[in-house]
């Protein structure tokens, strides 16, 4: 089998080199395929080169050639953007721009040595130009046939080869780099194949300024938060002996300290890079990886699945992943769930909608709402929801600006900050608002937020209590108190000037609620009210008709506050650290979700009861309607915050905040890093 494959691949690539000097196909087209052609020579040519020892502005070379074409002034003219292939090919154009976004992810198969992969993609470009050598040219509709059937043909190898990167330890292509690269030559970061910007060269090397000391206690951070996840939570590390590790390019250093800390807790790595198969996408870039050479591409082919997306396919690769899973139970069973190490500091992405894009239509919505609940819950069989836990943990990238190096050693220390501290002073914002039944959010000068949450009931509130103190375990740093809702009666508006959500940049985003659910949305972003709901409905309703409110949370790191007005980097910060500076909404699932039956206890032995709501219950009768599979969080920083108040039985309010500062009794201390910064109002 291996050397029939092989034979496939050689033939493929002797007939793609002849395509270059060949005049079988008309123009237009005759272009697209040429360049094509190019970039799959120049891509297989890779899996020779990544042998050799080449300098490192050799290396640096050959990686701007590879990505050059994507990169922001150059995007307007490759046929990967679907404008620009419309403009060209016409009818064609969105057909092959699918083609050739699908294409890009040669390289990396080339330096994975994933020669299948090459194969079937080379393949099914010659099969396609192929067809336009012939007299009539082929139907747009024929096109379109031939790149639904490679998906759906392809779908159960697709499917198998990301769930066994995920939970097969054989399978960590990046392990060897991890654990045998010598870092002082950064010339290892071009064997990853992946797009090497400054950003993955300058932190490899500030990462090797750092003593051994301190990068074992980066990763210290990073790996004790993951095993305290399971022990909040009351879950059984010692039954697992696998845990998905996602790192940034350039972060190796962490990560080799990482790997070792992880085995001493019996833990093996499984490790693998953001997806490139069409197939394989869910949704933002899960796995390591390097800067998006250019978010904008990305978004260009977001919904690239209108082409194929139709009931067979769900049923197809529903089943696919059933059997996969069933296949390799043991392996899945044992897996812990994902360790994360996440970067921040990127120029701010603003994307621009294009009419020559794929679309879902609506039913197709409904399929991938409908699909992406059944994944879940099929994952969920076999790495038991009840079993698992995550960890996060975010750096800066030297994009950020001048003061990166700063900005990336205040964030280690607001990384490690004194969770035993945080965890006394949130214990007195629980015990105020275990008191009451309802809280009251108003935004301060134009902030227009006037939200009223209701909180459950308490039967007995000398074991339970409705909020987790949260400090550095599953989400670091520091410090939250949340909890899940109850939707009915929770209502009003949420607003914020400007935040970045997944990356992507919301101005004056306004969600109204009505029974916890968002019922009207509006954003700012572009000129028509049509283009800025559509936005809101793909990347934060994700095409749900409705969205509950899964959390109310209020967050107390003052201190990265203060850091992010420090070096004017509010904009930049990600959701994990901007959630802890100020009170913030998840819309969505709850932070329990597939895991509500699971007693979790917070340090003073009270159970968290506000695990489920109104939604999440269906679970025990139709679990179809339990789940919305996202949860995006919204914050309120602390300069656009009026007051957080509590209503007691009687009406009678109490303050936990007011203009932006902590006055309840025991929490004033958070104001401390305000009032050293002089960041007050």
């Amino acid at each position: 089998m291996e050397e029939l494959l092989r034979e496939r691949f050689q033939l493929s690539c002797e007939r793609i080199r002849e395509i270059p000097g060949e005049e079988l196909v008309p123009e237009p087209y005759r272009s697209f395929f040429q360049r094509g052609a190019e970039f799959l020579i120049l891509a297989s040519s890779q899996l020779e080169e990544k042998k050799k020892v080449h300098s490192l502005s050799w290396w640096k070379e050959m990686n701007h050639r590879i990505y050059e074409e994507l990169l922001p002034e150059n995007y307007g003219q490759s046929y990967a953007n679907p404008a620009y292939a419309v403009e060209k090919l016409g009818e064609y154009g969105k057909l092959l721009s699918f083609l050739y976004a699908e294409m890009r992810g040669a390289v990396i198969y080339a330096y994975e040595e994933k020669i299948w992969d090459l194969t079937v993609i080379q393949e099914l470009f010659l099969e396609i130009y192929s067809s336009f050598g012939e007299d009539p040219l082929p139907k747009p509709e024929e096109i379109r046939d031939t790149l639904y059937w490679y998906v759906s043909d392809y779908c159960q190898d697709f499917m198998e080869e990301r769930i066994l990167e995920n939970i097969d330890p054989d399978r960590a292509f990046a392990l060897h780099f991890i654990m045998d690269s010598d870092f002082s030559d950064l010339t290892y970061l071009y064997q990853y194949g992946d797009y090497i910007s400054e950003n993955e060269l300058k932190t490899a090397e500030f990462l090797n300024t750092f003593s051994q000391e301190e990068i074992e206690q980066m990763a210290c951070t990073y790996t004790e938060g993951y095993r305290m996840a399971f022990v909040n939570t009351g879950k059984d590390l010692s039954i697992k002996e696998t845990v998905n590790i996602r790192y940034p390019i350039g972060f190796e250093r962490m990560v080799r300290a990482a790997v070792c800390q992880f085995e001493q807790m019996g833990l093996k790595p499984t490790i693998y890079r953001y997806a490139t198969h069409l197939i394989q996408m869910t949704g933002g870039r899960n796995g390591f990886g390097s800067t998006n050479v250019n978010p904008q591409f990305e978004y260009d082919h977001k919904e690239d699945a209108a082409l194929f997306l139709d009931h067979d396919f769900v049923q197809r690769k529903l089943r696919s992943m059933q059997n996969i899973y069933q296949e390799h139970q043991e392996l899945a069973a044992k897996h812990a769930g994902p360790a994360v190490i996440e970067v921040f500091g990127e120029a701010p992405f603003a994307p621009e909608t294009k009419k020559e894009v794929f679309t879902l239509s609506e039913e197709q919505r409904k399929l991938k709402v409908s699909m992406d609940n059944e994944s879940a819950q099929i994952t969920n069989r076999y790495i038991r929801g009840e079993e698992r836990s995550f960890t996060i943990i975010a750096y800066p990238l030297p994009e950020i600006g001048k003061d990166f190096e700063a900005i990336f050693r205040e964030t280690v220390k607001i990384n490690n900050l004194d969770s035993q501290k945080y965890s006394k002073i949130q214990q007195k914002l629980i015990d105020t608002m275990d008191t009451c039944e309802w809280v009251e959010i108003k935004g301060a000068n134009e902030n227009e937020t006037d939200l009223l949450i209701h909180l459950h009931e308490l039967g007995n509130s000398d074991k339970q209590t409705n909020f987790e103190n949260c400090v550095a375990d599953c989400n670091i740093p520091v410090g939250e108190v949340f909890t899940s809702p109850v939707l009915a009666g929770t209502g009003g508006v949420l607003h914020v000037s400007q935040v970045y959500l997944n990356g992507l940049l919301f101005k004056e985003l306004k969600l109204v609620f009505d029974c916890g659910q968002v019922i009207d949305y509006s954003c700012e972003n572009f000129e028509s009210e049509e283009e800025n709901r559509k936005y809101i409905e793909d990347n934060i309703l994700h095409h749900h008709r409705k969205i509950p409110m899964g959390e109310f949370a209020i967050g107390t790191n003052t201190a990265a506050y203060v850091m992010a007005k420090k070096y004017g980097i509010q904009d930049k910060l990600p959701i994990l650290i901007a959630e802890k500076m100020g009170p913030h909404f998840a819309v969505g699932d709850t932070c329990y979700s597939w895991a509500e039956d699971i007693p979790v206890y917070n340090p003073d032995g009270k159970e968290i009861i506000a695990r489920d709501n109104e939604i999440s219950i269906l679970r025990k009768e139709d679990i179809s309607l339990a789940y919305y599979n996202c949860h995006t969080d919204i914050t309120i920083p602390y300069e656009e915050l009026g007051s957080i108040r509590v209503i007691d039985d009687d009406g009678e309010m109490i303050s936990i905040i007011e203009e932006g500062r902590f006055v309840l009794p025991g929490t004033q201390e958070l104001n401390q890093p305000l009032d050293e910064s002089g960041f007050l109002r």
